[in-house]
């Protein structure tokens, strides 16, 4: 089970040895894999704990907002359970504020520190600290002084590129998952909560769970074939509902052969295949009929 970690001074009180790496790590793809796996291997060697430090909201939410990413790749929950996955102890999630922006990078590593800190792992570009005057530079100096080992390392590459979490949300805005899953190393899942609806799935006869997706990146509008939570089968609807006049963008998940009433439950969304467009029709009748042929078309896929 992954320790989450609620502060440096939390951080500090742990029995070491410490190895940590550090980074935003949006997606847990696999260049944050390589990085974090460094403190893994190190924690085993000596018998340590293997700690991620990150940042929530993003840095670059609170530094320069005009920047920012429009969305994730995962929330920090999902971010968890990927970096438990992988063989990660615990997780510190440092709140990034304005007030933590001004902290001088010296004093954020002094900070980070205080404890038992063997290994501190980072990307070879990582910036830190007050108007991100920290890098492999300062680190390196700091390792000499502190004692720990600084592993500073390369981007991983794909087809000839650097592995970034803004080339793999390009890839699954396109509709080009099976690139996303590639450099993600797995296959890129959506991960929210269900919240209540108007029913009209249950009107037509498809139950659906909806979804809020605003955070996430998603491929295109449109009917999708998926897998929920890595198992069950099932058609979802992803775009604005034209039909029954939506005003925001939603998931609607509909199970095959299940109706389980989902209302406050944690999902992971799949996309497999895209059945259509999104479309609007002229009535209730003809969009019911519709999402029978779109049922077909998905029980056909997994062959039931």
């Amino acid at each position: 089970m992954l320790k989450p970690i609620e502060s440096l001074e939390e951080l500090a009180k742990l029995e070491g040895p410490l190895h940590l790496a550090l980074g935003v790590f949006d997606g847990v793809h696999v260049g944050h894999q390589a990085l974090i796996r460094k403190a893994i291997e190190a924690a085993r060697e000596d018998r340590g704990k293997a700690i991620v430090v990150t940042f929530t909201p993003h840095p670059i939410e609170i530094i320069a907002p005009q920047k920012a990413p429009k969305s994730l790749l995962a929330g920090l929950a999902q971010k968890a359970a990927l970096l438990e996955e992988i063989g990660v102890y615990g997780l510190l999630a440092i709140p990034f504020d304005h007030a933590f922006s001004q902290v001088e990078a010296e004093r954020f590593l002094d900070l980070l520190t205080l404890g038992e800190v063997k290994t501190i792992a980072v990307g070879e570009d990582w910036r830190f600290g007050y108007q991100r005057a920290g890098d492999v530079k300062l680190l390196r100096k700091m390792a000499k002084q502190k004692g720990f080992v600084l592993e500073a390392i390369d981007p991983v590459l794909w087809l000839g590129e650097r592995i970034s979490s803004s080339r793999i949300r390009e890839a699954i805005a396109q509709d080009q998952l099976h690139l996303a899953e590639e450099m993600l190393g797995r296959p890129y899942e959506v991960c929210s909560r269900v919240i209540p609806g108007k029913k009209m799935g249950r009107i037509l006869g498809f139950p659906t769970a909806n979804l809020m997706i605003d955070r996430f990146q998603t491929p295109s509008n449109g009917v999708w074939i998926v897998k929920v939570n890595g198992e069950k089968k099932g058609v979802a609807n992803l775009g604005l509902r034209p039909t029954v006049q939506g005003t925001e963008r939603l998931l609607e998940v509909h199970l095959l052969d299940e109706n389980q009433d989902l209302y406050g439950q944690e999902l992971r969304i799949r996309f497999l295949r895209k059945v259509r467009e999104e479309a609007k029709f002229n009535s209730l009748e003809e969009l019911k009929e519709q999402i029978q042929r779109d049922v077909k078309v998905a029980r056909a896929f997994f062959k039931i």
